[in-house]
C-alpha cells in the first residue's frame, strides 16, 4: 500500500514563459517509453510478483523503495506540465471570442481538448502511455538488469529534454530528477553486482555526463539527494541498506539508507481555468465548508 502525501518531492518555481509546446515536450518524460509511469508500473509489478521475497529480501527491498518514489515524480512530472500550461489561454466565461484559438498552433491539442489544461497519461507526440511498456520478467537478474537500462535510458530523455525546454520549471523538475534517477542507476548497479559479482558500476554514468553540467543539480547533491535511498515506509523494506551501502561511484560519499519519504515541498495551487469549464463547480457555498469544518474540527 502507498500512503499518499500531499507535498511534491521538490519545490517548483513558476515559470517565466508558459509554454504548450513545452508542456508537449515535457510530456515524454512523463508517459514516453523511459518515462516515470513505466518506472512506477515496472517496478510496482515486479514488487507484486517477486518470488522468493524471504530469501531474497534486500532486493525486493530496493525494488520496493524505488516504485514508492516513482509515484512522487509522476507528480512532479506533472505539476511542471500543469505549470507550463497555465496562462496560455485567456481566462473567462465567454466562448464567443473564442479563448483557445491560439492553441490551434499548439503540438498537442488534447491537452485543451481532453483535459482541463493539464497533464495527461502521454508520451511527447500525444501517444497514450501502454501497459507495454512495462518489464516483469520473473527472473530477478532479468529484471535487474532491465530496470539499470531502464534508468539508464530515462536519463538520456531527461537530458535532451533539458537541452530542449529552457524554462526553469521545467530545469528544476528536470533537474531533480537526473538526481534521484541517478541514484536508481547505481542502486539497480550495485544489486546485480551483489546477485552475480559483476561490477556494473564501472558502466556509470550512462550517458556519460555527470550531473555538473547541470547547475539545477547542484544544490540537490550538497545535501545528499544522490546518496540517500529512501524507503518511503517507516517500518518496512529495512534490508535495502544491505544493498544500498558504501560509497558513491562518482564522489566516493558514503550511501545512506532513509526510513521514510522525502520531506519535500507543497505542491503549486492550480488556479480556475472557466474558459475550460475547469473545474466548472461553481456555486459553491464556502461558509458552508467552513461551518462543517468547525463542527469536525477541521481547520481549513
Amino acid at each position: 500500500m502507498i500512503l499518499k502525501i500531499d507535498r511534491l518531492p521538490l519545490e517548483l518555481p513558476t515559470p517565466n514563459n508558459p509554454s504548450p509546446n513545452d508542456a508537449a515536450a515535457v510530456q515524454e518524460l512523463l508517459g514516453g517509453k523511459f518515462g516515470e509511469m513505466t518506472t512506477l508500473m515496472t517496478y510496482t509489478f515486479q514488487s507484486f510478483n517477486f518470488r522468493g521475497r524471504n530469501r531474497l529480501r534486500p532486493f525486493y527491498d530496493v525494488i520496493c523503495s524505488i516504485a514508492g518514489e516513482e509515484y512522487g515524480h509522476i507528480e512532479a512530472v506533472s505539476y511542471a506540465i500543469n505549470l507550463l500550461l497555465t496562462g496560455t489561454t485567456k481566462r473567462g466565461f465567454d466562448p464567443e471570442p473564442g479563448p483557445l484559438k491560439n492553441i490551434t498552433d499548439a503540438r498537442n491539442t488534447r491537452h485543451f481538448i481532453a483535459s482541463g489544461q493539464a497533464s495527461l497519461p502521454m508520451d511527447s507526440m500525444g501517444d497514450w502511455w501502454t501497459g507495454q511498456h512495462v518489464f516483469s520478467g520473473g527472473n530477478l537478474k532479468l529484471d535487474l538488469l532491465h530496470n539499470f537500462f531502464l534508468e539508464c535510458g530515462a536519463r538520456a530523455n531527461k537530458m535532451r529534454v533539458y537541452e530542449m525546454v529552457t524554462d526553469p520549471t521545467a530545469r528544476e523538475m528536470v533537474s531533480y530528477l537526473l538526481v534521484r534517477g541517478g541514484l536508481h542507476v547505481v542502486a539497480y548497479a550495485k544489486a546485480i553486482e551483489l546477485l552475480t559479482g559483476v561490477n556494473v558500476t564501472k558502466l556509470i554514468p550512462i550517458p556519460e555526463l555527470s550531473n555538473k553540467a547541470f547547475p539545477e543539480t547542484r544544490k540537490y547533491e550538497e545535501n545528499g539527494l544522490h546518496r540517500k535511498l529512501y524507503t518511503f515506509s517507516q517500518d518496512d523494506y529495512r534490508q535495502a541498506g544491505i544493498i544500498w551501502n558504501g560509497s558513491h561511484p562518482e564522489d566516493g560519499s558514503e550511501l545512506e539508507v532513509v526510513f521514510g519519504a522525502i520531506e519535500g515541498a507543497p505542491a503549486p495551487d492550480l488556479e480556475e481555468e472557466p474558459q475550460l469549464n475547469s473545474p466548472g463547480a461553481d456555486g459553491i457555498d464556502l461558509e458552508m465548508f467552513k461551518d462543517i469544518a468547525a463542527k469536525l474540527g477541521v481547520k481549513i
